[in-house]
């Protein structure tokens, strides 16, 4: 699941690993802004019980960073759905599926307690890449970190999203150890696939069986921990964009012209160049400064924002900060050095054709003085309402086609609709409670400029509202230094202990 901010790690202390079950001393809890009437009974015998077996979630949380899943390497992808399956079992699912596609496996699991509502939940546990060397400690030691936020745990798949998975299991944990059931039965589904575009979950999703017992749920979510790391505020998002995830390729081979294998360059006096015709078609993708899509017929079906969510957006920017959000980006300027409310509307309305990257010929010390044969444009596109993946996919094959690069290949990794759930919704509503709770200030967003597969969910057949819940902060997700808190400095921004029982309280509130 995409994320854009990425807050620095400073100061780095030994890891720490405690045993399992370890009974540590509970930590004194962060302030919490609860109404006397809050719909967690006996809350803070809970939030013991949370403190209690905070030790054990560290370690898991540990050990799971340390047995990651990478769908782009192929690696460990079987292996990362047993261990989704056996987390699953652990946290009291009394049914759980290894589930095989076309694709990685996904896992289904259900946890029925004979309670009149259902919860659905989405896990994704495979994770990006990383380069050891961009790293301030290892990415799989899942190393206990001090920064001016506290401690935190660095490590590749911490915030995105297994911190705040394992926090959202963690709270069924503490629910049994506490003779508790939860107030809602649960329906988890997880894939393997997200970062690479999640191009079979919808055959995990679709299934008849496990698509009835979705379509019975009050709302899916996707455990997140998106607190602002100074206030704590934290949107609540109507929906997200789309996302394409593809190569252009041009080569010689599938040109007619230039070499079918790297050749010396002074040959280039003669032959065509295969990377220059790929540079040509790119820069017919987008308008002269890069901006805005020339794709053809991009924007017919764009729907533009509505009055609403321009307000949304407006109320948005007045409770953010553009300052804050410049430097954690390590950004200057806005595209036509826009003004913070109006880049805030661009970020939502504007569908994106981006570069990845580029990759072609020789790219180590020095120089290799070669024609490459082939060129490589890795590529995303973002989608908003009312487009879909099968339009742009199609729109883009035509553009190219119709400028004569026929030969240039367009090979589809995935990708997923825009999603939308409506503001009223269950689920919308009862992020908004908690939150209100907690103390932290909650901002409607009418889109995430992330994408997720989300509209495998909200879109028919399965038809659900849709989106992501979760206190706590953690930042760097496909970055370097990807890190989740643990224990917070800031009594308005939960750690891991806050994390649970922002997850039990909106249990208890879809109960309601």
């Amino acid at each position: 699941m995409d994320r854009n901010d990425i807050p620095p790690i400073d100061q780095v202390a030994k890891p720490t690993r405690r045993g399992l079950w370890a009974g540590a001393a509970a930590l004194t809890p962060l302030a919490f802004a609860e109404d006397a009437d809050a719909a967690t009974p006996n809350r803070s015998a809970l939030r013991r019980v949370v403190d209690q077996q905070k030790d054990e979630t560290v370690a898991l949380l540990q050990d799971w960073i340390r047995n990651p899943t990478i769908a782009a390497e192929g690696l460990n992808i079987q292996q990362g759905a047993e261990y989704m399956a056996q987390l699953a079992r652990d946290s009291g699912f009394q049914t759980v599926e290894i589930v095989q596609t076309d694709g990685s496996p996904g896992v289904w699991a259900t946890l029925d307690v004979g309670a009149p509502k259902t919860l659905a939940v989405y896990f994704m546990y495979d994770v990006k890449q990383f380069n050891p060397a961009e790293w301030s400690s290892p990415p799989l030691e899942a190393r206990l970190v001090d920064n001016e936020l506290g401690r935190v745990m660095v490590g590749r798949g911490t915030v995105n999203q297994k911190g705040p998975e394992i926090a959202f299991l963690a709270a069924l944990r503490a629910l049994r150890a506490a003779g508790r059931q939860p107030p809602v039965n649960i329906v988890l589904v997880c894939e393997g696939e997200e970062e690479i575009g999640s191009p079979h979950f919808h055959q995990i999703v679709r299934r008849p069986d496990i698509m009835a017992r979705l379509q019975n749920s009050v709302g899916v979510f996707i455990p997140s921990a998106w607190q602002d790391p100074t206030t704590g505020g934290v949107s609540v998002n109507l929906g997200a964009k789309g996302i394409v995830e593809l190569e252009l390729i041009a080569s010689g081979e599938s040109w007619g012209r230039g070499p079918t294998r790297d050749i010396h360059s002074s040959t280039k006096a003669m032959v065509d160049a295969p990377v220059w015709r790929l540079v040509r078609a790119l820069d017919t993708l987008t308008t002269e400064d890069g901006n805005t899509p020339a794709i053809d017929g991009w924007f017919e079906n764009v729907r533009p924002l509505t009055t609403r969510e321009r307000e949304l957006i407006a109320q948005g920017a007045r409770n953010t900060s553009e300052t804050d959000w410049k430097q954690r980006n390590g950004v200057s300027h806005f595209i036509d050095d826009l003004p913070w409310a109006q880049a805030l509307e661009r970020l939502a309305s504007q569908p994106t054709v981006n570069i990845e990257g580029l990759v072609a010929g020789y790219t180590g010390p020095g120089g290799m003085t070669i024609l490459p044969s082939r060129g490589v444009a890795k590529i995303d596109l973002r989608l908003v309402p009312n487009q879909t993946r099968a339009e742009a996919e199609a729109k883009l094959r035509a553009h190219l086609d119709a400028r004569g690069f026929n030969d240039v290949q367009v090979v589809v990794g995935g990708g997923y609709d825009p999603t939308e759930t409506a503001e009223d919704s269950a689920i919308v509503q009862a992020q908004l409670a908690v939150y209100r709770r907690a103390g932290a200030r909650a901002t409607l967003n009418p889109r995430l400029a992330g994408s997720w597969p989300g509209a495998v969910f909200t879109a028919a057949p399965v038809s659900l509202p849709a989106g992501q819940f979760g206190l706590g902060h953690g930042s760097g997700a496909h970055a370097p230094n990807e890190y989740f808190l643990i224990d917070s400095n800031n009594s308005r921004v939960q750690g891991l202990s806050g994390a649970v029982m922002g997850f039990i309280d909106i249990m208890y509130e879809l109960a309601r």
